[in-house]
């Protein structure tokens, strides 16, 4: 039924499965070897001579491929990823371009006190696409959750405690003063050269430290008012958290070509209006180092 020609038709960019969830083991250096679970979606495109595509050929390939990760892991999930996307243009005879995604959560162990130690939750993100008997690209990326600290609300109660307190002009501009908090996610996605090897947990500490604070699950009420202090101390637009990670990025990856796609976005959950704040910035290190 999938081969049979059709009259009048169009052809499709995007065919193929999502939702797929699969252990997959990965072996860093730094980490050891480490079981993650994947959410995959994987799409191949579809001329406009065929009525469908061959959907089982999707898990097949995925199947395959995740199987061998068994006995022998891979370096990462864009690396299997390229993999997978290669098998899709095998098995895939009509199709010139095949695509895989993947999401994954993942833990680091993160602490604000030294006696106080917790698993903290990130989501791995990568991709893989490629034009047959063209290159393979592939991006590695990650969602991190932190904090900012509203610098416009910050000066403006400056302002409203310096009138309403004028003996205190001089100790307001050396404390941090209150303003509104809001949960930030920052998302970082780097496409990359075949051959290039990008750490994911460079990429989270390259987020986290750019938010006005990361911020814990597990948090006594000391750890809170120095959590509070920090973030108060360091207040971010998005805008500003958007750019740091740009600078970041520049001066880690400083070996990477200058084709190399950048895209940073952060969104930072309002605390006093009914809507959110949002910044991104889709480049190549190529525009940035100019």
């Amino acid at each position: 039924m999938q081969a049979l020609p059709l009259e009048n038709s169009f052809r499709l960019s995007r065919v193929g499965i999502t939702g797929v969830k699969k252990p997959v083991r990965i072996h860093r250096p730094h980490r050891g070897t480490l079981t993650l679970i994947a959410d995959i979606s994987l799409y191949v495109n579809l001329p406009s001579t065929q009525k469908g595509s061959h959907m089982s050929r999707n898990m097949e390939a995925v199947t395959e491929v995740i199987d061998a990760t068994v006995r022998q892991p891979v370096t990462g999930l864009e690396e299997l990823s390229a993999q997978i996307c290669r098998m899709l243009l095998d098995r895939h005879t009509y199709a010139t371009f095949a695509e895989v995604d993947m999401v994954a959560d993942y833990f680091l162990e993160r602490h604000l006190a030294p006696d106080r130690r917790s698993l903290e939750p990130y989501r791995l993100l990568a991709r893989a696409t490629m034009e047959r008997d063209g290159p393979l690209h592939k991006r590695i990326g990650v969602e991190v959750s932190g904090m900012t600290a509203c610098p416009c609300a910050m000066e403006t109660v400056q302002g409203v405690l310096r009138d309403r307190n004028p003996k205190l002009r001089g100790v307001l501009e050396q404390l941090p003063t209150i303003t509104h908090n809001q949960r930030n996610l920052t998302t970082v996605l780097l496409e990359v050269p075949e051959e290039a090897d990008i750490e994911a947990d460079d990429l989270i500490e390259i987020a986290e430290s750019s938010m006005s604070s990361p911020t814990y699950g597990m948090l006594k009420r000391g750890d809170e008012a120095e959590l509070v202090l920090r973030a108060h101390e360091r207040p971010m637009f998005v805008e500003d958290v958007v750019r740091d990670i740009l600078a970041k990025i520049l001066e880690k990856y400083a070996a990477l070509p200058d084709a190399t796609q950048v895209t940073v976005r952060s969104e930072s959950v309002e605390s006093i209006h009914k809507h959110n704040a949002y910044a991104e910035r889709v480049t190549t290190l190529g525009e940035l180092r100019d």
